[in-house]
């Protein structure tokens, strides 16, 4: 393994330093582009904001195509889901660099994907992501239970409110914002029933909203708890050996 390739390795010192490093890049990115949003800002910070944004973008991008050039299977990597996120991290510096195109103004938004390459190089967040692909067929299902319920406290309060409130509950598709807001548990207050019916299948779906929030934390929670355990589990090699009553 060369230097270079060291430096994308996380089991030696110069790769962990390196992770350190461009962590520290990714913060630093979203600290300069929050500061851009600041209204009257001084000119002169923009040209400063741009050099920073150049170097990290080159940093970036040699640690792009340094990955890239140590694996395997290039094209994998390419289409990999981290493979994806540095492209895109990197991608709106070059396409929007030397344009006088506003609509590309929008790609700045994707330069937030940064924030996910911190996962990359975060063991708590793998452990969270085989959690989720642990419980992903009843994450899936709760789903699909989700939006039927929601399409269901649409069409129930619709029926309940359109007539005393023609204006907020106008269509089914309009009460979904209502029933959404209410199987959240957030409860805006800008619609809100009327009818003692209304009121009656309010409290039904504010019941069957702490569902909603209850569930999944628990599914999540529960396939943590068993991800620890089997992580610290000892191995074959970690086995003692029997005591010797021989002697």
């Amino acid at each position: 393994m060369t230097p270079l390739y060291r430096l994308i390795d996380e089991r030696t010192v110069a790769g962990r330093r390196f992770a350190w490093f461009i962590q520290a890049l990714i913060l630093l990115s979203m600290i300069t582009f929050t500061v851009e949003t600041l209204p009257n800002l001084d000119p002169a910070w923009y040209r400063v904001f741009f050099g920073m944004e150049a170097v990290i973008v080159a940093i970036f991008t040699f640690e792009y195509l340094l990955r890239l050039a140590s694996a395997p299977r290039k094209l994998r990597f390419v289409f990999s889901f981290f493979g994806l996120i540095d492209l895109v991290a990197i991608l709106p510096f070059y396409l929007a660099t030397g344009l006088d195109l506003r609509s590309v103004r929008i790609l700045r938004l994707l330069r937030l994907v940064r924030i996910v390459k911190l996962f990359r190089y975060n063991r708590a967040a793998r452990r969270l992501a085989k959690a989720f692909f642990k419980v992903r067929d009843e994450l899936v299902l709760f789903i699909i239970m989700i939006v039927i319920l929601i399409y269901l406290a649409s069409v129930g309060i619709y029926y309940f409110e359109h007539g005393a409130q023609p204006d907020k509950f106008t269509s089914v598709p309009h009460s979904m914002w209502w029933a959404i807001a209410t199987l959240t548990t957030v409860g805006y207050g800008d619609i809100y029933p009327i009818t003692v019916g209304g009121r009656f299948f309010t409290f039904v779906v504010l019941i069957l909203g702490l569902g909603v929030i209850a569930v999944p934390t628990g599914l999540v929670a529960s396939a943590l708890t068993e991800q620890g355990a089997d992580e610290n589990e000892p191995g074959p090699d970690d086995a003692q050996p029997p005591e010797d009553r021989s002697q």
